[in-house]
């Protein structure tokens, strides 16, 4: 959420920024609803002020004047309370508009109205060319016996599925192989809560009720399933004041990722590349409320996911996201994409990682604060976000990748110690 104060005094830049992102707001709305407030307020103040006068005077009135004014004393009571519901009416339509405005965006970020405008920043590794006709994850998982999507669509409904034995351990030893790398780079690793409240899920920008929502929600709670550990790691420190002297903080959640998934369709999402449910390891990160900061610790993200992918030793390329693809609380964001042979007529790449810059505009919803130096008062830091390993997709990229000619599929090495073997088939 920006802030109240540089909406208004930034209206042309705020307008500009939402047309370059694809999203329609009104700022009049906004402004007016601020001043409504702001005449509401000193309304209320007034009658304070015109109360604590006729209370002062009931001591000292005659027994003929005292009913009057205590008459008077209650009402203006019964006005101060309909002026106080009015302003938390006024403040809840008002937080409400101002969520709906996205966070500003970098000025390096690419402007386009759609991901086809999105800029290729490098790529990594050599496309593997085939002497013979890759097979598909999917045609590879039936192969060998790995993944079951007929009894996940009996059990729990299409979009679920079972993995199935060097899959369990292939699962398993991404995640160990994240954590170690993790837990090196100075992370705090977690494991999260597969469930998070409303409020939580609104402060970091996800919509957890209503018709366009992508979340499972708990009926009869204000509980969801979360669709990222970005959900939880984000709420951990809700409405405190951090210690500036141990930013940046570095943490690493390892969840299970549940999304409806509403709308997905088609080859592209074929398998195991969108389902509802997952396991991810995840990096979240807050730093002083700075810039320089908390692009320093994007690029450090960055980094990380692309010395996994370049230790599974797996083509891809990073995509400074632009304009109109951009999420309502990212500033800025790299995603990783993987080749994947078995993708489309003749491979394509596909999402496996990214990495979001989202500035104050989490930190603000949530209340998160940090006193800086000799700055007065207490500052919003900044957060950020990024998918170590997305498992479900990483398996994909390295079954397609890795299969042999005579149909089985090698282990990338770094993960063999804790797969226990070499070779799949």
């Amino acid at each position: 959420m920006l802030d109240l104060q540089y909406l208004c005094d930034n209206k042309d830049a705020v307008l500009l920024n939402c047309r370059n992102r694809g999203v329609t707001v009104d700022l009049d709305k906004i402004l007016a609803l601020r001043d409504r407030r702001s005449q509401a307020i000193q309304e209320g103040d007034a009658l304070r002020h015109q109360q604590k006068d006729v209370s002062a005077q009931i001591p000292k009135a005659s027994a003929a004047d005292k009913p009057a004014l205590v008459a008077k004393g209650k009402e203006f009571r019964e006005k101060i309370a309909a002026n106080e519901a009015l302003v938390k009416e006024i403040e809840t339509e008002l937080r409400a508009e101002q969520m709906r405005v996205p966070n500003m965006t970098h000025p390096d970020a690419p402007v386009g109205k759609d991901e086809n405008e999105s800029k290729t920043v490098r790529t990594y590794g050599e496309i593997r060319k085939f002497d013979f006709k890759p097979l598909d994850h999917v045609a590879l998982a039936e192969k060998h016996d790995l993944i079951d999507f007929a009894s996940g669509a009996k059990v729990a409904g299409h979009g679920f599925y079972y993995l199935k034995n060097e899959a369990v351990l292939l699962e398993m030893a991404l995640v160990q192989f994240a954590l170690q790398k993790l837990r090196k780079e100075g992370f705090t690793l977690y494991t999260t809560p597969d469930l998070a409240r409303d409020e939580v899920l609104v402060g970091i920008g996800f919509n957890p009720r209503g018709p366009e929502t992508q979340i499972y929600s708990i009926e009869s709670t204000d509980l969801n399933l979360v669709a990222t550990a970005e959900i939880t790691l984000g709420g951990i420190y809700k409405d405190d004041i951090l210690d500036i002297s141990k930013l940046p903080l570095k943490l690493c959640g390892l969840s299970h990722c549940f999304r409806t998934e509403a709308g997905a369709a088609g080859r592209a999402g074929r398998g195991i590349y969108r389902v509802h449910q997952f396991t991810k390891v995840e990096m979240f990160g807050y730093t002083a409320a700075d810039n320089a900061a908390s692009d320093a610790l994007h690029f450090e993200i960055v980094r990380i996911e692309e010395e996994i992918f370049q230790a599974l030793k797996i083509p891809y390329r990073v995509i400074d996201t632009c304009t109109g693809d951009l999420g309502g609380p990212a500033y800025r964001k790299f995603d990783l994409e993987a080749w994947m042979p078995g993708r489309g007529e003749a491979g394509e790449f596909g999402e496996v990682t990214s990495a979001s810059n989202c500035t104050d505009y989490q930190s603000r919803r949530l209340g998160i604060r940090c006193k800086q130096g000799d700055k007065k008062g207490t500052q919003y830091v900044h957060t950020l976000n990024g998918t170590a390993v997305a498992c479900t997709r990483a398996i994909i990229a390295i079954l397609e990748n890795y299969q042999q000619a005579d149909g089985s599929v090698m282990i990338p090495e770094v993960l063999r110690p804790w797969v226990g073997v070499d070779r799949i088939g």
